[in-house]
């Protein structure tokens, strides 16, 4: 039970105080925040570097020579991991790049093409069938759309701000190589936490140890684990069920002869990505390229893609992501609501492991108050 006591009310006479001094230095306070940021963020680059490696490093230090004495081997072990993951993450990016990329172009070049073309058939085919309402008829002949003058019409904007663009082209080119020096740096202090990192760990167990209670000090530990363990296994299993949905959406399409199948399978498998909701993002845009070549085969495409995300949600999810997370499906869906509302696409991809360890360490402490209710 909560008393006011001489101790109790100096800390809120404090944090009173602290609150007027935020309120008040709002401005300077959020400035300085940006520039300490400006200052800090090759450091966090770095430290999500690390974390991102760390996850290759761990499982390629169990398979370089695990269980060998030789000094040589020991004593090398932790850099040709680093190294290794290094080059396995940079090749991976050139393979997605590589494959992905060149095909989201060609998407991008075919939505454009075929945008136009079907927007005649469908006002054409409207208007053949509306002959008997005059009214919809006249409405829809004047729906036609002057394609090359409406072309003629964006490149005349683009080119009265080319000005504009031309002003800001160094300000980019600047801003570009900054965060590629930053990348740079990142990577650089990444290496040396991963060359330390179980130094650090002690060095931040000492701390906590000297300045916190060692009930609060196990809390962090337990919740920065929980964390760690929710992350790394999302991570991994999103990865790994991208590919999977990807490679069998190509390959079924190809079996059923689905034109496009190749394209709609990087798509799909790119954007299932994002939890949820990326898997239709990729439907409706395959569904849309195949309808352009055949209406029908695009119903049966759907269909198809349904079917195979059943299979995918039911069997191949809970194995691969679902086990590991342990979030139900609606709260997955508010967090990729909420975190993409707010954050975008990186919101989306990391809210979900976010929500995952608040849940997990909720239902920890509710099972930990009922299993001690009796002591309450």
């Amino acid at each position: 039970m909560f008393t006011l006591n001489k101790k109790n009310i100096f800390n809120i006479a404090i944090l009173l105080v602290i609150v007027c001094l935020v309120i008040k230095y709002f401005s300077i306070i959020v400035s300085a925040g940006v520039t300490i940021w400006s200052a800090a963020s090759p450091l966090v680059y770095g430290c999500i570097i690390a974390y991102v490696l760390n996850i290759l490093l761990i499982r390629l230090e169990k398979f370089y020579f695990p269980k060998s004495k030789n000094k040589i081997l020991v004593s090398s072990r932790r850099g040709v991991c680093i190294v290794l993951s290094i080059i396995i993450i940079l090749l991976l990016g050139v393979l997605v790049i590589r494959l992905v990329v060149p095909e989201i172009i060609s998407c991008f070049k075919l939505l454009g093409q075929e945008i136009p073309q079907t927007w005649e058939s469908i006002r054409i085919w409207l208007i053949q069938n509306s002959e008997s309402i005059p009214s919809i008829q006249e409405i829809l002949e004047g729906l036609k759309v002057d394609w090359p003058a409406l072309i003629q019409k964006t490149i005349g904007y683009v080119t009265a701000g080319a000005s504009g663009a031309i002003a800001s082209v160094v300000s980019v080119i600047g801003s570009f190589f900054s965060n590629v020096v930053k990348l740079l740096i990142g990577l650089i202090f990444s290496i040396y936490i991963l060359f330390n990192k179980e130094k650090l760990v002690l060095q931040i167990r000492k701390i906590m140890k000297a300045f916190l209670k060692e009930k609060n000090t196990d809390i962090i530990c337990f919740v920065s684990k929980t964390a760690n363990d929710t992350f790394s296994s999302f991570i991994i299993g999103q990865c790994i069920e991208a590919v999977v949905l990807g490679t069998l959406c190509a390959l079924g399409m190809t079996i059923f002869r689905f034109p496009y199948a190749a394209m709609t399978g990087v798509v799909v498998g790119v954007t299932a990505l994002i939890p949820i909701v990326g898997a239709y993002i990729g439907a409706a845009v395959g569904a849309f390229m195949i309808f352009t070549v055949d209406p029908m085969q695009a119903v049966f495409f759907i269909i198809f893609l349904i079917v195979l995300q059943q299979l995918e949600g039911n069997l191949i999810y809970p194995k691969v992501v679902g086990s590991s997370i342990g979030l139900p499906g609606m709260w997955v869906l508010a967090a990729v609501t909420i975190g993409g509302s707010i954050f975008g696409i990186g919101g989306m991809l990391m809210g979900v492991p976010l929500a995952a360890t608040i849940y997990k360490l909720m239902g920890y402490t509710v099972n930990g108050i009922i299993k001690h209710k009796d002591k309450l």
